[in-house]
């Protein structure tokens, strides 16, 4: 029998997508390799000495980043729809439970998908504030499904220093070297911790939101060198150890900005199967060598898709986000700032949601085009 699982959380190594547990436990070797991505800035950074650290990891940060009391709203929530008629071990649902919080609701995927799909989607709504109404598609789920991992994120939070909608403008915002689109530009002048990365010709800026926890970083090229977004150098560069290191405290500098910033909303929707494939994991996707017999003592169950949604809004006020990822089973600033700068994002950028005591990436994206008016389109992650 094929099988679907599912999970959610924030844009490809943010806190939403995630292994599971038994996916972990069962494909330990390559998702390791993955984790690590071969790379030794990745694996000491992270310290995953074993797949029970990978797990302690996520127990602790899900706790962090969701203590109440926080001037943010930040819910991350797992959930399991199971086939009604289907036995997992007893093992795999307590150590769901214990570890990611995430319930077992049992539905009738055999007889009653369609109705299984909507109850499914009707709970990632309630837990994303409505930002995300549709996880999954007609046709996704079927008679052969039987095991839906689900887990959401939903964000949102007030700068620590608001734009003024008085100040916000119609502005062109460069698309390529030739081509321009209007958006809604926000303005303000305030201290920002600031910084720049010489060699990749790129500047760098945090932007807290109230209570300090969390921020945004912006990284944006000087100009756009290359024959698409400008984004190319950046990204090819660009690991979790390097950003970590661009955005320390002592490679920034608190100074005077100038900052110009699109008002923009982005909603993307991912298959991640090939993403994952091209990392290595593979058999998972295999009905033939897929082994998730950890979560029901046989190998009758593969991944058929793996399924990331994401929504994220940024206005004057602040940042509203959301994400849902769902696995079906049938996952230096090396020049000194003048003590003014002017931060001009009318061009393709990075952005990265961050909290800052656990220095972890919760949400990520590329905005490289306006869709329309006040709209930016989000290409890459989300």
């Amino acid at each position: 029998s094929e099988s679907p699982a599912q999970t959610s959380h924030n844009h490809q190594r943010p806190l939403d997508v995630q292994p599971t547990e038994e996916e972990v436990n069962s494909h330990q070797d390559k998702l390791m390799e993955v984790i690590s991505l071969g790379n030794e800035v990745w694996t000491s950074t992270l310290h995953f000495d074993s797949v029970e650290d990978i797990h302690s990891c996520f127990q602790s940060l899900t706790a962090e980043v969701s203590k109440l009391g926080a001037s943010h709203t930040l819910k991350l929530a797992n959930r399991l729809y199971g086939e009604k008629t289907y036995n997992f071990l007893p093992e795999f649902l307590a150590s769901t439970q214990k570890m990611y919080s995430a319930d077992l609701a049992p539905v009738d995927f055999q007889h009653a998908s369609e109705d299984a799909r909507k109850e499914i989607n009707q709970w990632v709504k309630g837990q994303t504030e409505g930002k995300i109404p549709q996880l999954l598609a007609k046709g996704v789920v079927d008679s052969m499904t039987k095991l839906v991992l689900v887990n959401a994120i939903y964000f949102k939070g007030i700068w620590e220093e608001q734009f003024m909608t008085r100040e916000t403008i119609n502005a062109p915002f460069r698309l390529n070297k030739k081509d321009t689109k209007t958006v809604k530009m926000m303005y303000q002048k305030k201290k920002f911790p600031f910084g720049y990365i010489s060699d990749l010709k790129c500047k760098v800026l945090e932007m807290s939101y109230q209570g300090g926890e969390l921020s945004k970083v912006i990284l944006l090229p000087e100009d756009i060198e290359d024959e698409s977004t400008g984004l190319k150098k950046i990204e090819e560069q660009l690991t979790l150890g390097k950003l970590h290191e661009w955005t320390k405290h002592e490679n920034l500098r608190n100074i005077d900005v100038h900052v110009k910033l699109p008002r923009f909303k982005m909603e993307e929707s991912y298959i991640l199967n090939s993403n994952l494939g091209c990392l290595g994991v593979q058999d998972l996707f295999r009905s033939s060598k897929a082994d998730l017999s950890g979560m029901s003592g046989s190998r009758d169950l593969f991944v058929s898709k793996i399924i990331h949604k994401s929504f994220v809004d940024v206005n004057e006020e602040g940042t509203e986000a959301a994400a849902a990822t769902g696995v079906i089973i049938q996952v230096l600033c090396e020049k000194m700032p003048t003590p003014q700068e002017v931060f001009s994002v009318d061009h393709p950028f990075l952005f990265f949601i961050q909290h800052n005591p656990t220095a972890n990436m919760l949400f990520f994206g590329r905005v490289c085009s306006p869709k329309k008016k006040e709209t930016l389109e989000i290409e890459g992650k989300a």
